[in-house]
């Protein structure tokens, strides 16, 4: 074979290309690799977070946009930023008053039962004596069982003493977390005054290195994405509030404790699908059972209630239509997501798995469609005729 002078530079380069990595690469095993895949992401997490930051941002505010000087050129220019402020104030607010009305709760309650927990430890003594009465070993082990509530405090004070330094450790992930938070929110600011501009350099990119199908392709699947996770987004949102407003008036309505405190706790854990407003609800029963016993009894039954409304009637309307993933697959792809990354799994799973679905159903149509007559009378109410090929 004869080769000239260009074909033996670019062997040459392979072959130092080759050479390079196997020096660099030949010490690493699969958890360095791990861990260097792990630097490289913490490198960009602050951008990754402003990304977020800015796409959940946008979904608010692209309404807000929409509203303000519709007609009135002139004040074009001061649309976006004012539509920016205005749902960062927004935003701010609805987290105020969440916490101006859950704090002082959650203190309150902590407090009633840090003072009710002996008394009520000493009312299940004497109820358990009643159950095993006709037990004398049992009922004089239970008699005699004492908790000492000051070696418990001691014992607490030990545990928080010796961790004091994981405590810093923490403190100091925090701090870092803080950081890249702050320099995400910046980015995202960036990302959401000058997203057309952003988008435009995006597309030149992506048209001059690919294929003109394929860049096609691929700014699809993402126009695709951001419509399904907006939906997601602002139908979950809204289902949220709708249930909290639910469970306040029915709780209200049966004069039940810590109305407030378990409306909002429900509602923000309603964002979590599937098992956000279980947790929820598991929270809430205690809360009441601790004030009420029996009213938590009521609490759940009215929770199983609500829930088969909320179920069956609101969530399909209201976030199970933008989606369009069915029921089965919602749970398959939450149970996952949890698995794989926790809660932020379970929120980004819905919304990607309709996205993978709608591509994938559509793969499938598209197949079916080329398949023989007989085939296509299967599953269509009648032939799709082929086109001819092209000799």
């Amino acid at each position: 074979m004869n080769l000239d002078k260009k074909s033996t530079l670019k062997i040459i380069g392979l072959i130092a290309a080759a050479a390079l990595l196997f020096a660099v690469f030949k010490d690493f095993t699969f958890s360095a690799v791990i861990e260097f895949l792990g630097k490289i992401f913490s490198l960009f997490m602050p951008f990754i977070i402003g990304a977020v930051i800015a796409f959940v941002i946008n979904v608010p505010m692209r309404a807000v946009e929409k509203r303000l000087f519709p007609k009135n050129q002139k004040l074009k220019r001061l649309r976006r930023p004012l539509a920016l402020l205005i749902t960062l104030l927004a935003i701010i607010l609805v987290i105020a008053a969440v916490m101006v009305l859950v704090i002082p709760q959650v203190v309150t309650t902590a407090s009633e039962l840090g003072k009710q927990i002996p008394d009520y430890m000493s009312k299940a003594q004497i109820y358990i004596e009643g159950i095993f009465k006709d037990y004398p070993d049992i009922q004089k082990w239970i008699s005699e069982f004492r908790i000492d509530w000051q070696s418990v405090l001691s014992s607490v004070s030990g545990w928080v003493t010796s961790g004091l330094s994981s405590t810093i450790n923490i403190a100091a992930s925090a701090v870092s977390g803080v950081v890249s938070a702050a320099i995400g929110f910046v980015f995202s600011m960036y990302i959401l005054l000058q997203k057309e501009r952003l988008g435009n350099q995006v597309r030149m990119i992506a048209y001059a290195l690919l294929p003109e199908k394929a860049a096609d392709k691929l700014f699809d699947i993402c126009s695709r994405s951001e419509k399904t996770f907006s939906s997601f987004l602002s139908g979950q949102c809204l289902e949220a509030v709708i249930l909290g407003c639910m469970f306040a008036a029915a709780m209200l309505m049966f004069r039940m404790e810590y109305v407030a405190l378990i409306s909002i706790l429900i509602a923000f854990m309603a964002l979590i699908p599937i098992v956000g407003a279980f947790i929820g609800c598991a929270v809430g029963a205690f809360l009441i059972f601790m004030h009420d016993p029996a009213q938590a009894l009521w609490f759940i039954i009215m929770f199983l209630i609500i829930q088969q409304i909320e179920g069956n009637l609101i969530y399909p309307k209201v976030v199970g239509e933008s989606v369009g993933l069915p029921a089965i697959w919602v749970l398959f792809v939450v149970t996952i997501g949890g698995k794989l990354m926790g809660v932020f799994g379970m929120l980004v799973m819905i919304p990607a798995s309709s996205v993978i679905y709608a591509l994938f159903r559509e793969f499938i149509v598209d197949r079916l469609k080329q398949k023989s007559a007989r085939v296509q009378k299967l599953f269509f109410k009648k032939a799709i005729p082929q086109q001819p090929k092209n000799k």
